[in-house]
């Protein structure tokens, strides 16, 4: 029998994310309006909705959608925002993202993860997005400062250099921290070098090339 990809996406929406106290509306609404299933490899379609992470390649996974509904809600994203996303993935988050933003620069270390949600943004007609291939970590440094950043694979410290990638009273989200107890922490610049930190919770999402914690030597 044929999944019911509508039903499959309202479900997700009300026993999944809502529940996971995400209430912000046009959050919910983005959510249910992006099409998930479009969005991942076709072996995987009959899981886009599932509570699980779907493997993407390269050791990455597409996070679960109750994760996607908390960080969309933390950002409080407005059409007037620029917004630069750091693991552009499987494509869906940053189409989430362009929904609520008003531009979306994402940017990915992996060529085919950039190339292939090119394909699928152009496919939902998502035009207010642009990508680009690097490793924001140690190398990549984009045009010009955002409202927002958000990393969406974990590091295990924060590079000091995203920070002057945003403007004045910028917001970054970072997934920080040692696996499996890592944090999701939303800082706040303030001024004169000053960040206020709030950690959100905890989850645990594989590491951003470069961005992993030093190997532990056991004798």
């Amino acid at each position: 029998m044929a999944m019911n990809f509508e039903q499959a996406r309202q479900n997700m929406v009300e026993n999944q994310v809502r529940p996971w106290e995400v209430l912000d509306a046009r959050v919910l609404d983005v959510l249910g309006r992006v099409r998930r299933e479009e969005f991942v490899a076709p072996e995987h379609r009959q899981l886009a909705f599932a509570d699980v992470c779907l493997p993407l390649g390269h050791g990455e996974v597409m996070m679960k959608p109750v994760l996607e509904g908390r960080l969309l809600q933390a950002l409080e994203l407005t059409p007037e925002d620029r917004v630069l996303e750091v693991g552009t993935g499987s494509g869906f988050f940053t189409a989430c993202l362009a929904g609520l933003a008003g531009q979306v620069v994402s940017v990915d270390i992996h060529a085919d993860f950039t190339h292939t949600a090119a394909q699928r943004l152009t496919a939902a007609g998502v035009g207010n997005v642009t990508l680009d291939t690097g490793d924001a970590v140690i190398g990549w440094s984009p045009t010009g400062q955002f409202d927002v950043v958000v990393l969406t694979g974990a590091v295990a410290h924060l590079p000091e250099r995203m920070l002057a990638w945003l403007k004045p009273n910028g917001r970054l989200l970072v997934i920080r921290g040692q696996s499996p107890a890592q944090q999701v922490v939303l800082m706040t610049q303030e001024g004169a070098g000053r960040y206020r930190e709030e950690v959100l919770l905890e989850t645990d999402l594989p590491y951003l090339v470069h961005a992993e914690p030093p190997r532990q030597f056991v004798f």
